[in-house]
């Protein structure tokens, strides 16, 4: 089967890991596979140099995403693919209009969060609904939001879950212990949050509640791993809060699942996700998970760790207080049952089966 992946960008986030997770998989399996993308830099990559990456020309601007929706046409003509599969919002409109020019193969349109935007967004997805022939969510609870803003017919859309490479994504004892001795880590707890730098992460929400611990708890420290926009916003206020010593802000990585190994305790302050992937790589890795009620992470995490409200950083902190105060007996019971919770619900394989019965569907 011939698949072309398109996807707004694929700059550093889950809905981009996956869709490469996504494409290793699915070209191991056999598949012809193609990852087109609007907007550069391309960070997130495939494993497989055979999975070809196509920027489309996309910028921000009106006239250069029309240049990429002209461009997608062609390729959709030359490849002629079995299905195209396109991911966030910005793609998924270009992927449905490019129908209108040539007669596509089965379009699976996929959006990654409880908010993919404006009203204004919502309309676009309702007006153009019939253009796809599928239309997914990552969670249960982000196809209810979708369906509550008539982004999408109701009883239509479906959860198809993020799925997570535990063979990838599970404890390494020696990175855990390279790392800390390099970064001067060894005698320190090691709070974790991975993510971009961008609003809906809610990072101001984070470090209020670690600035909380950290005057009665001088022994922990913050790992956050990302890029993005607000990167000043965030680098002023570890400043201002006289965080500097505490805080350490990664950039953006490629051994996360070294670092989640590195870290005690992973924690995710966002105000909004679709699926909340890291935290679902957080629990391969067996770490403990304090996480916001946000999305689809409680269908993620289960009993598994501690969730408390989104933009509440003293129930934020109380959690991750708790979640510190766990003796290494109680850490080592919640880390397995974790994993083995990611294994049976949320393994990447498992994942790709469903895709691929949907993509067979059409045929």
């Amino acid at each position: 089967m011939s698949i072309l992946f398109t996807i707004t960008d694929l700059g550093m986030g889950g809905a981009q890991r996956q869709v490469c997770d996504l494409a290793d998989t699915l070209f191991a399996r056999g598949h012809q596979v193609t990852i087109t993308y609007l907007l550069q830099p391309a960070i997130v990559r495939p494993k497989s140099k055979e999975v070809e990456l196509i920027w489309l020309g996309g910028t921000k601007s009106p006239i250069a995403m029309f240049k990429a929706l002209m461009n997608l046409v062609k390729l959709i003509k030359k490849v002629r693919p079995d299905v195209v599969h396109s991911h966030m919002y910005h793609a998924n409109i270009v992927a449905r209009l490019a129908k209108i020019f040539v007669r596509s193969p089965r379009l699976v349109c996929t959006a990654h969060n409880t908010n993919e935007g404006s009203a204004l967004r919502m309309f676009t997805y309702r007006m153009t609904n019939a253009l796809a022939d599928v239309f997914t969510n990552v969670s249960q609870d982000a196809v209810a939001a979708f369906e509550t803003k008539h982004a999408a017919p109701m009883s239509e859309m479906l959860a198809i879950y993020n799925g997570i490479d535990t063979d990838t994504f599970k404890f390494n004892e020696s990175g855990r212990t390279d790392i800390r001795n390099q970064a001067s880590l060894q005698n320190k707890t090691v709070f974790i949050a991975i993510g971009r730098f961008h609003v809906e992460k809610d990072y101001p929400n984070l470090l209020a509640a670690f600035n909380q611990l950290v005057h009665n708890q001088p022994n922990i420290h913050l790992l956050i791993v990302g890029d993005g926009e607000l990167r000043e916003t965030l680098e002023q206020t570890i400043s201002d809060k006289q965080l500097t010593n505490s805080v350490t802000l990664l950039g953006v990585r490629n051994d996360i699942p070294e670092l989640l190994s590195v870290a005690d305790v992973f924690v995710l302050s966002s105000a909004s996700e679709g699926f909340g992937l890291v935290v679902a790589e957080a629990m391969a890795c067996e770490r403990r998970v304090v996480a916001t009620d946000s999305g689809g992470v409680a269908e993620v995490l289960g009993q598994e760790g501690f969730l408390v409200p989104p933009k509440n950083s003293e129930k934020l902190a109380l959690a991750m207080e708790k979640a510190l105060l766990l003796t290494d007996g109680e850490a080592k019971v919640m880390g397995i049952a974790a994993r083995n919770r990611i294994v049976d619900k949320y393994s990447l394989n498992s994942v790709v089966d469903n895709w691929l019965k949907i993509y067979n569907a059409g045929q």
